[in-house]
């Protein structure tokens, strides 16, 4: 399958020449989609198999395609406050600055997996893209658990007599996760699913398809100032987690809606959050539209122009 050069087709702008307006819609579509997802997992089972619990921490391939379609850094700074915004918050389950940990957890993860995507029409990009974002996070999380019962803030699960365990503990139930939520509801997914979109949601935003011969600007490079902002985000995580456990939280809403009215307050946040993406659609697709007319129009005007000036042009 191979792919052409959209930028060229159809004078739409690729992911690293987007306006500010077109990189805000990118990260409120990957907010809007993202926070629809986890609503659904908000109603899914979860198994208890001793300390460990079986359950779907988040369907990933829907942020996955969002960080691999369009440009990385907005589609990833926009999915994980998707999760804060319609579930947390609206739920009355939102816990202040300690919503700080799994946010950049999260973010710098699918950051960095998208950043691997060069051509999204590849599958095997796409899915080492799921496995990596799904794996940043959840070992982040890992080593988060165990800072915290390390210092004293936090109650650990570990087999009597044996409190080295927690780390086994730890290590398989985070293993599993990436399984569930890396691979079959996260890289398997995802890989099926970019090729299909690849081209036909992008230009709703007005923006160009990813294509490998346009690399994307402003993505994650293994250079040693992106490994200290990322282990600096990572300590800021841990901070926020340990002042999760004391209750410095700042603001918090501890409403537990869905247990007081049941699960059809989910519907409200169906509801804001289709809203939401519908409105973010319809605004891009009519600045693209406005976008192309001005382009066309000074198009026409260069052409129109080039004659006069030929003309006015003396014979030697």
């Amino acid at each position: 399958m191979t792919s052409t050069s959209a930028p060229a087709r159809r004078g739409l702008p690729h992911p690293g020449e987007l306006s500010s307006s077109q990189k805000l819609m990118v990260f409120v579509l990957s907010m809007t989609t993202f926070g629809l997802a986890n609503i659904i997992t908000e109603v899914l089972p979860s198994i208890q198999v001793g300390p460990i619990e079986l359950s779907i921490s988040y369907l990933a391939f829907v942020p996955v395609v969002m960080v691999s379609l369009f440009h990385p850094l907005y589609a990833a700074l926009g999915a994980p406050l998707g999760e804060i915004i319609f579930v947390d918050l609206l739920m009355g389950n939102f816990s202040g600055i300690g919503e700080l940990e799994g946010y950049i957890q999260l973010a710098l993860g699918l950051y960095i997996g998208g950043s691997l995507v060069r051509d999204p029409l590849r599958k095997w990009q796409v899915a080492l893209a799921a496995f990596v974002a799904v794996f940043i996070d959840k070992v982040l999380g890992g080593i988060t658990d165990i800072v915290k019962v390390l210092i004293g803030v936090a109650d650990a699960e570990f087999v009597e007599g044996l409190p080295e365990s927690i780390i086994v503990l730890e290590a398989v139930e985070q293993s599993v996760d990436i399984v569930i939520s890396g691979i079959l509801f996260g890289a398997i997914p995802a890989m099926l699913l970019a090729p299909r979109l690849h081209g036909k949601i992008e230009p709703l935003l007005g923006m160009a398809p990813r294509t490998p011969d346009v690399p994307v600007a402003r993505r994650a490079r293994m250079s040693a100032p992106f490994v200290i902002l990322g282990l600096i985000l990572a300590l800021v995580s841990v901070v926020a987690a340990i002042l999760d456990e004391l209750d410095l939280n700042g603001i918090v809403l501890e409403g537990e809606f869905v247990e007081v009215y049941g699960p059809q307050i989910l519907w409200i946040s169906v509801g804001v959050a289709l809203t939401i993406l519908v409105i973010a659609i319809l605004v891009g697709r009519a600045r693209a539209r406005k976008a192309l007319e001005a382009k066309g129009a000074a198009a026409d005007a260069a052409r129109a122009a080039t004659p006069a000036a030929t003309d006015a042009t003396p014979d030697a």
